[in-house]
């Protein structure tokens, strides 16, 4: 019961957190070269692209306009809730022929010759039921959290919010020590 609380403790942090702490700007506009025209700047849009997300799971993407993600958000949280209802039924099924079977009535599972699942296998097909159960839950939340988190981190690295003078590429230099190949990565910002 505690890990469960601790987990719903965890959850409504991080909702809390993505909310707070978010400064409200007007307008923001970034001035390039002289050539280049300057681009405005929403500062709020991946906050809005996460609320997109948390109200309607594949809204966030709508409205970063990345439109073929939404079907993968719904099967990923789609699945999830098909095992957590499968599992669910299951584990009521098992649990309904359990009661019967303590209170001395037939049940699904009594045969002819005697019950093809014994009473502890009854407990047991519950336990592990309940345990799938949950897990397929958590699984899901997960996923629906992951959906907003992808959505925010979109809209952050979204083309128009690059400044263009910054530039970054890999780049190969030879070792004159031992003639190997040594690799890096160089940013470069312009004044």
């Amino acid at each position: 019961m505690s890990l469960k609380l601790v987990y719903s403790f965890l959850i409504c942090a991080f909702c809390w957190n993505l909310g707070s702490g978010q400064e409200v700007i007007d307008d923001v506009k970034i001035i390039g070269n002289s050539e280049e025209p300057s681009q405005e700047i929403d500062p709020l849009s991946p906050a809005r692209a996460a609320f997109y997300s948390a109200v309607l799971p594949g809204l966030g993407q709508a409205y970063n306009k990345k439109y073929w993600k939404i079907p993968l958000v719904y099967a990923a949280i789609g699945t999830g809730m098909y095992f957590y209802i499968d599992n669910n039924n299951e584990y009521k099924r098992y649990q309904t022929a359990y009661k019967y079977r303590i209170t001395g009535r037939p049940d699904e599972f009594d045969g002819e010759d005697g019950p093809f699942i014994s009473t502890q296998g009854l407990i047991r097909a519950q336990q592990v039921l309940k345990k799938n159960r949950d897990l397929a839950m958590f699984i899901t939340i997960g996923l629906y959290a992951l959906n907003i988190i992808e959505a925010n981190v979109d809209a952050h690295l979204d083309d128009k919010a690059f400044i263009p003078n910054l530039s970054f590429r890999p780049s190969f230099q030879l070792n004159p020590w031992d003639n190997s190949v040594v690799t890096g990565v160089n940013l470069k910002f312009d004044f």
